[in-house]
């Protein structure tokens, strides 16, 4: 059997496939052994309780999804006291997403997750509004990036791995204010903004614009992915329109460690596991292991 683990940093993952954040639960160990995946990541769970954008708020458009879920969360001390538990029954690794409105907030929710134990990263969603920016998000600029990177930094010997956005001017830029603040990951990229309307002109989902993902952007996250190798020197996890072995295949070739997978999840379920069961056959065929194929780029 190929040997199909890779290092994202000093975190050892059995094989390069994980679900995206927000797309991914524990109603799925009830279709398959969720333990075969390269990690579990669930949906990024937020400072306070909130229930998110009111429906409707999915669509399905251009061969994929806009949606505006938002983040509906219990809020980061009921999801310690009540979920966390749930996942560390788990013999897998653990990585948990975080978001917030300001900085600071942001290093308390990660200070609180350190201090709960049993994680083996979190990530810092970078694309969610920033209060201090008057609602424009973390991740479009590379200064409020760094601050947030730089704020959980201090307060966590946790790997941090950053979800950044495709809708940023200069995303090269804020990978790299992510990395030289400590960030030991990327994962590139969150949903692109976008809009659709009904025959009759009014937008499709209640809160106008949402999030495109799937097959539509992968081109788009291909190219951050590609540029960004090129500018750090952290891994990379891929991450937009991830639903054949092909896919991964770009992904690698443009110099991601691993890829996460979210809208095929939602049609199929069971996407990633045969994910994982293609490339271990591909590279079985070929002798090779998946390290064979990071290609990291030269800086």
């Amino acid at each position: 059997m190929a040997d199909l683990s890779v290092r994202i940093g000093d975190v050892r993952l059995a094989n390069p496939v994980l679900p995206a954040s927000g797309t991914f639960g524990l109603g799925h160990a009830r279709i398959f052994d969720i333990t075969r995946l390269g990690a579990l990541v669930p949906k990024t769970v937020m400072p306070d309780a909130q229930p998110g954008h009111p429906a409707p708020r999915l669509t399905e458009e251009a061969g994929g999804l806009i949606n505006a879920i938002g983040i509906p969360s219990a809020g980061i001390r009921a999801f310690i006291a009540d979920t966390l538990p749930l996942y560390r029954a788990f013999d897998a690794p653990l990585v948990i997403s975080v978001s917030a409105d300001t900085a600071e907030t942001f290093a308390e929710c990660v200070a609180l997750l350190c201090a709960a134990g049993g994680l083996t990263a979190i990530e810092l969603n970078l694309s969610c509004p920033n209060l201090e920016a008057g609602g424009r998000a973390f991740a479009l600029d590379p200064e409020p990036t760094a601050r947030v990177v730089r704020a959980c930094r201090a307060v966590s010997t946790l790997p941090l791995w950053c979800k950044l956005s495709p809708n940023a001017g200069a995303p090269g830029t804020v990978a790299e204010a992510a990395a030289g603040e400590g960030a030991d990951a990327l994962i590139l990229a969150n949903t692109m903004l976008a809009i659709a309307f009904d025959k009759a002109g009014a937008p499709r989902l209640a809160n106008r614009t949402g999030g495109l993902s799937g097959v539509p952007v992968k081109p788009i996250n291909l190219r951050l992915t590609d540029e960004i190798a090129r500018r750090v020197a952290i891994p990379i996890i891929g991450c937009g329109g991830v639903a054949t072995l092909q896919d991964m295949l770009d992904y690698f070739a443009a110099g991601a460690t691993a890829v996460a997978v979210g809208t095929a999840t939602l049609s199929r379920p069971t996407t990633m596991v045969h994910l994982i069961d293609a490339l271990g056959a591909h590279l079985d065929a070929r002798g090779m292991a998946a390290q064979d194929l990071v290609r990291r780029r030269a800086i």
